[in-house]
Order: structure tokens, then C-alpha cells, then sequence
């Protein structure tokens, strides 16, 4: 039987950047394929009564340095976005869009946002700011603002969102590995032994 890892994520969240920067690779590892499934992040914590760590601000003081500590240990970039919290229901119909209608082009999508909020700290709140990230990507900003207004694109984030909420999930990232389900960045040791 195929092994996968459903990868439920929200641009906005800088776990789920952390996440991200090391699923593909576990996956390949493991021979498991990588299913995202973008949600938004605001609409699962309106759902489940959840918030934001950063909302309380010795938790999200530690969570800053811990996730400071998880990017060394990974190797990888990260710089905690002073604009933080984002906005990302546009952020998220464009990634949905882009995985429905241009899939072959997602992962230099995620690439390009993730990279923006979380390793170049661009205020992604400003749509300025998002056409300029998705133009230096190679992307059309009119072509993606349009799949951002496309009520098939809307639908479907928020079918995510409501399927994310019904099988349990409070928060970002979300990973499901033959319906268990492991919450957070720092549980990607449970999802390797899962898939192995």
C-alpha cells in the first residue's frame, strides 16, 4: 500500500515554513508521498476556539527562540517576520489555486512565499509587497490575483479548512499518516517513524 503524509498548512504559520523545509525530503526518504492540503490557519483557530502562540507573549517569546533553534538544527534560513501575524486568506487561495490549476508550478509557489515571509521577512500583508515576491518568482501576479477571486479556488480553501477542522486539527502544521494525526514542526521524528 502506498504510504502518504497529508500535509495540512497555512503559509501564515513559520512551524509550518519549518515543517516544510524538511517533509519532501523525509517523504522521498521514506518512499511516502507528500499530499498538501493548504488550509486557513484563521479559520481552523475560529472553529476550534485555538490561537496563536504569539498571542500570549511569554509563550510566543519561547516559541521564537525555539523555532530559531529548530532552523539551526535543520540548516536552513530563518528570520521571525516582524509583520507577523499575516493576513493569509489571499495567500492561501493562491497556493490552492496554483495546486489545482498549475500543480506542476506549487512547490516553486510555496518556495517563493515561504522564503518571502519567513527568510526575507516582507510584509506579505501588502499586496504591493505579494506582486512584486510572485513577479521575482516568475508568477503573474494578475494571472494569481484572479485564481485568488475564482469562487472554485475559494470553495475549496474552505473545504480544506472544514475538512482540516472535522478530522481534528487545531493548528499549523497538521501532518496525517494513515489517520494519526501529528501536530507541530518539532513531531516530524513521529512522522518519519510512521511512514518508515
Amino acid at each position: 500500500m502506498a504510504k502518504t503524509a497529508e500535509f495540512f498548512l497555512d503559509v501564515g504559520s513559520p512551524a509550518t515554513y519549518l515543517a516544510w523545509t524538511q517533509l519532501p525530503a523525509l517523504c522521498a526518504q521514506t518512499g511516502a508521498t507528500l499530499v498538501y492540503k493548504p488550509m486557513l490557519l484563521g479559520g481552523v483557530f475560529q472553529a476550534t476556539g485555538n490561537a496563536s502562540p504569539a498571542t500570549v507573549p511569554a509563550k510566543g517569546s519561547y516559541m521564537t527562540d525555539d523555532l530559531g533553534r529548530f532552523a539551526k538544527r535543520y540548516g536552513v534560513p530563518f528570520v521571525m517576520n516582524p509583520h507577523f501575524p499575516i493576513n493569509t486568506l489571499q495567500l492561501m487561495r493562491g497556493v490552492i489555486g496554483i495546486q489545482l490549476r498549475e500543480p506542476a508550478r506549487l512547490d516553486a509557489f510555496l518556495k517563493s512565499v515561504f522564503e518571502a515571509l519567513w527568510v526575507k521577512a516582507a510584509n506579505l500583508n501588502d499586496p504591493a509587497t505579494v506582486a512584486a515576491t510572485l513577479a521575482a518568482a516568475g508568477f503573474d501576479p494578475a494571472q494569481v490575483f484572479a485564481l485568488v477571486n475564482d469562487p472554485e479556488i475559494k470553495a475549496a480553501l474552505k473545504t480544506n479548512t472544514e475538512e482540516a477542522v472535522s478530522r481534528g486539527v487545531f493548528g499549523a502544521p497538521t501532518v496525517f499518516v494513515n489517520g494519526t494525526m501529528f501536530f507541530g514542526q518539532d513531531r516530524l521524528d513521529f512522522v518519519r517513524e510512521a511512514l518508515a
